[in-house]
């Protein structure tokens, strides 16, 4: 099997021999070291300022999503949402099921936010902005400093999914004055999916610290930060998972950040200039190194879904469809994982060979 979805995405040997091990007790001043380790390691990887936290939950990258919305905002809030795609419609979902006063930047597929976007929502009374800055769903990487800048002007609370652009896309949560940024771990840090970490400024800290009432109780920060303190959870997390972690950040942080990003970037630049000997054409503006979005053009013979079912069944290959109304018109290609070059090859010796069969 050759992945290349975003997430859960392909592993490398000696995190996959982790995962076979057996599954240690956790309540242990052993673990608790090496909690504090990856703390202080994804803080790091992010360039996080000064006074900075992270919790980690076992959930997906949603349950990150949620538990930065419910902790930091009420209904006494009044919340600007960025939706370009399913992921800001799930910001905007979580809103409305916690009662949380919202509005939201609708963007057409593919396009990058401008400052004419924005311009409407200046001094409107706004207390923060939700974003996905890379919306997985298109393969668009948002201008993270205009939204920063944005976010300055209005004083408002700067939440940021970096779930799928962590590690794929340059990210300094120092320089856009971030107070939450939200990171899941079968993204292009590489691990099985059920890990998602929510990183935390000073400011974010104080304002969870000073709520009286947390509408939630498993995805509680204020909880979660108290027994972080001490390099613990308040329930059982998916301590296989953190230990691969840990293996996974020293990895990186010995590497260095800039040269994992630059992979991805490797990757995505060789495949976007192969791809055009092809039927489909990259669909989105400012692309994320993570992942293509291709539109299949009218000539190609068949649909997305079906060239991803086709890989699927005659290939052993998975690529990313895509849901809803582009279902039949586009499919993703990712660029993170334990991918090389002879991977892409082998995507690209499949798309020949169903060129010449006539099944694109």
């Amino acid at each position: 099997m050759r992945n290349f979805t975003v997430g859960p995405v392909a592993m490398s040997q000696d995190i996959l021999n982790i995962g076979s091990e057996q599954i240690p007790y956790f309540r242990t001043a052993e673990f608790s070291k090496l909690m504090l380790e990856n703390e202080a390691m994804i803080l790091r990887a992010a360039n996080a300022p000064a006074g900075s936290r992270a919790v980690f939950l076992t959930g997906s990258g949603t349950s990150g999503m949620e538990a930065a919305v419910v902790n930091l905002f009420d209904e006494d809030d009044k919340v600007l949402v960025v939706n370009g795609g399913s992921f800001g419609a799930r910001f905007a979902e979580i809103c409305r099921v916690y009662g949380i006063p919202h509005e939201e930047v609708k963007l057409s597929f593919g396009k990058q936010i401008t400052a004419n976007d924005l311009a409407p929502f200046e001094n409107q009374g706004f207390t923060g902005l939700l974003v996905n800055i890379h919306e997985t769903s298109t393969g668009v990487l948002y201008d993270a400093e205009l939204l920063s800048a944005f976010c300055r002007r209005n004083n408002l609370k700067f939440v940021v999914d970096a779930i799928s652009s962590f590690l794929a896309d340059p990210f300094d949560m120092s320089k856009i004055g971030a107070d939450a940024v939200i990171v899941g771990s079968q993204k292009a840090i590489a691990l099985p999916p059920g890990i998602s970490a929510v990183l935390l400024s000073s400011r974010a800290c104080e304002v969870i610290s000073l709520r009286e009432r947390i509408r939630c109780f498993y995805l509680n920060l204020k909880e979660a930060l108290k027994n972080g303190e001490r390099g613990q959870t308040p329930f059982t997390p998916a301590v296989g998972i953190l230990l691969q972690m840990h293996k996974r950040l020293s990895g990186i942080l010995t590497r260095g950040v800039a040269e994992e990003i630059r992979k991805a970037k490797r990757l995505a630049q060789y495949f976007r200039e192969r791809i055009a000997n092809f039927p489909f054409v990259v669909a989105s503006e400012s692309c994320s190194n993570a992942v293509t979005s291709l539109r299949v053009l009218p000539e190609c013979k068949s649909t997305a879904f079906e060239i991803f079912e086709i890989l699927k069944n005659e290939y052993g290959i998975f690529v990313c469809p895509n849901g809803g109304d582009l279902r039949d018109s586009v499919f993703r290609v990712g660029h993170i994982g334990e991918l090389t070059a002879n991977d892409y090859e082998a995507l690209f010796s499949a798309f020949e060979d169903m060129k010449s069969s006539g099944k694109i």
